[in-house]
């Protein structure tokens, strides 16, 4: 395992209050006449709490050790006497020009050799001595300043480590690298064996001979890049404990953050950091250009959720309409962020702040959307801005309820980087498109799903998937094992159990330590060519006997297509349950597998998301979180999510469809305070319904 941060145990949670609703807010941006005016327009707006300080390291610190705290002042006390909390950044995403002037060899330097410059956000060096000195003065003088200051709810850490970059290849970097192996391997024998450095006669004898994974004549050392990819994130994560620890020693109650970007950020190991964070916030925008962008929000949700442990967590940064920063920037149409905001309460969120509050003039975001646009108050944004306040106000009830899902998504960000680098058997096998594929089938099935690291515990689970796990650790394979043997039901899609944590392919091949469980061994992988389809026909058991390994009967009849990829599977024990008539690889594509008191099954060939659903359904069988929608006719644009309380339940209902839809359940919609057996939730429209807890619930 890769080197671990010190234990933190989390002293604090979100602050008490309504579901907060708010922005990050600017004023440095902004006469201070302009002030007293967002006051104001926030208590209209219901803002509840914003967060300040994440651009101002300029204003604060104009020279070195030179500090200037009275606008700084002036905006808290504005704030406190309005009664909005505020979120307290450090500003040390954005060093001040004196910075870079005064040390130019804190600039980072990307793998190609190429120094990014200022002018920008978030470009310095992790490792950079002079940035550590600087971001550690900067945060204690801002802890020291305002400790005890009654305003302060919440502190937020520097802003979207990672974003851009946090990979430095310069000559401090190299160093630090070096001494993170030296911890990890303990000597260089060890990194050489684990690096399977005898090939290609990369055999290291000193430690200043090994360096950061930088451009070369063809492909890098995979585990040195596996690790590199590692480093960073401890890098990183070592800079957000630093900051985190100075705050605790002015602060002993106040929850500490830093806004992740949870299933957008490749740079970081998010469970890792997940452990050093009193509360888990991230930072989500729509992927505008896609009409299925409802269904990733929901997947960061549930990802941040998870990362949480299951507690309530923060939206950090959203945007109430267009973003700047995507090619073609496609602004929400009306109710849109009605639907987007509450989707992510749904999945327990218990804050909603969006980028920005008031709509810049100038600067590299001056088309980001904002609570206020530059059209003023007498605009549709404001107006469903002010609309969806007073909702959340509304719903101050569901504050500290839970989501409990029964179905759970392998997550981990080592096995996606190992997946990802280069001479891999296909560039189409991307981690990313397989979760999707199968989060996608599970979203519009309305089964709500938790992401898990395959390490974890997996007791609260029926149901497990691997949609996307190349790098399988033994730990891993024998906590899998004991969820299927107990009861549990598995499936892994292909390309599974490969190589282990030291990116060295398992004894035999795969799937590795899962091969007693799954009952297979992948003899060969043969990939299909580019456009090509593979016929797939299911196995039908023979007159009277049922298939050992299936929960249910066969689903279907008739012809399915897979592409891209194939496997030879050597049947170990497994059943087939669907097979290729066609293709590179006649034979087994699905198999069954009983193994214990659960059932594993695998399938090595990608498939569309409505082949992959007809194929899994009858075998894994898994549960639905919707409740009856239309009579039993499938609504698969009808989100249907519910949060627990202690003696209540909440069910939010989000309709992206064109079409109302009648959904079967009892109680008080909290939006409209009607109460009924059964709600009509319109086109467009949501629904959050109290219902009374009963067993089993």
């Amino acid at each position: 395992m890769a080197v671990s941060p010190a234990a933190y145990a989390a002293p604090a949670q979100i602050p008490a209050g309504p579901i907060h609703y708010g922005a990050d807010y600017n004023p440095e941006q902004w006469d201070p006449a302009v002030w007293r005016e967002d006051i104001d327009l926030m208590r209209r707006a219901g803002v509840t709490m914003v967060s300040i300080g994440i651009w101002s390291w300029a204003r604060i610190e104009p020279r070195p050790g030179q500090f200037d705290f009275s606008r700084f002042d002036e905006v808290l006390g504005l704030l406190n006497e309005a009664g909005i909390a505020v979120d307290l950044a450090t500003p040390t995403a954005a060093p001040p020009a004196w910075f870079y002037r005064q040390h130019p060899e804190a600039r980072l330097i990307e793998a190609d050799g190429t120094i990014r410059q200022g002018g920008s956000r978030g470009i310095c060096c992790p490792h950079s001595p002079a940035y550590a000195e600087a971001a550690a003065r900067i945060t204690e003088a801002i802890a020291a300043h305002v400790k005890d200051h009654p305003a302060i709810a919440m502190w937020h850490v520097h802003n979207e480590y990672g974003a851009p970059g946090g990979d430095c290849h310069c000559e401090v970097s190299q160093q630090a690298f070096r001494a993170w192996l030296r911890h990890r391997y303990g000597t260089l024998a060890a990194l050489n064996t684990a690096w399977g450095t005898d090939f290609w006669g990369q055999l290291y004898g000193s430690w200043e001979e090994i360096g950061t994974p930088r451009h070369s004549g063809t492909a890098l050392n995979p585990l040195c890049e596996l690790d590199y990819a590692r480093f960073t994130s401890d890098s990183l994560l070592a800079r957000f404990t630093a900051e985190r620890d100075i705050i605790r020693r002015y602060d002993a109650a106040s929850p500490i953050t830093t806004n992740l970007m949870a299933t957008n950020c490749p740079a970081n190991d998010y469970w890792r950091w997940a452990e050093q964070m009193d509360v888990v916030s991230t930072d989500y925008y729509l992927e505008a250009a896609d009409p299925d962008a409802h269904i990733w929000l929901a997947m960061e949700s549930d990802l941040t959720r998870s990362l949480a442990g299951g507690k309530p967590w923060v939206l950090m940064e959203h945007s109430v309409s267009a973003v700047s920063w995507q090619p073609h920037n496609w602004a929400k149409l009306p109710g849109e962020e009605r639907r987007n905001a509450l989707a992510h309460v749904a999945r327990g969120a218990d804050a909603i702040l969006a980028f920005q509050w008031r709509q810049s003039r100038r600067g590299a975001e001056k088309f980001h959307s904002a609570m206020v646009p530059h059209a003023g108050t007498d605009t549709r944004v404001f107006r469903e801005v002010c609309e969806l306040g007073a909702q959340l106000q509304d719903l101050a009830e569901l504050r500290d309820s839970v989501v409990n899902a029964r179905v759970a998504l392998l997550w981990d960000w080592n096995s996606f980087w190992a997946q990802d680098l280069a001479w891999r058997p296909s560039v189409l096998m991307r981690h990313r498109d397989q979760l999707r594929t199968v989060y996608r089938w599970l979203w519009e099935r309305g089964t709500v799903v938790d992401l898990v690291h395959p390490e974890s515990n997996l007791d609260a689970y029926d149901v497990v998937i691997a949609p996307a796990s190349y790098l399988l650790s033994e730990a891993a394979g024998n906590n899998l094992a004991a969820f299927v043997h107990r009861g549990g039901r598995f499936a892994a899609l292909p390309f599974f159990a490969v190589v282990d944590d030291d990116e060295c392919v398992h004894a035999g091949g795969a799937p590795g330590p899962m091969r007693e469980v799954l009952g297979l061994t992948v003899a060969e992988i043969r990939p299909v060519r580019q456009g090509d389809t593979v016929t797939l026909t299911p196995v039908q058991p023979q007159a009277g006997v049922v298939h050992t390994a299936m929960p249910t009967t066969l689903g279907s009849s008739r012809y399915l297509t897979a592409h891209t990829w194939s496997e030879d599977l050597r049947l170990e024990g497994a059943e087939a349950v669907w097979t290729a008539v066609d293709g590179p690889t006649p034979g087994p594509v699905v198999t069954m597998n009983r193994y214990g008191k659960g059932v594993a099954v695998y399938v090595s060939m990608l498939m569309d998301r409505d082949v992959l659903a007809e194929i899994l359904e009858p075998l894994l069988d898994p549960p639905s979180d919707r409740p009856e929608v239309d009579g039993g006719i499938p609504a698969p644009k009808l989100e249907a999510v519910t949060r627990h309380g202690a003696n209540t339940n909440f069910v939010i209902l989000i309709n992206h469809d064109d079409v109302d839809h009648r959904v079967d359940v009892a109680g008080t919609d909290l939006l409209t305070r009607e109460t009924a057996d059964s709600f009509t939730v319109s086109a467009g429209g949501v629904r959050v319904v109290r219902t009374v807890r009963t067993n089993g619930d």
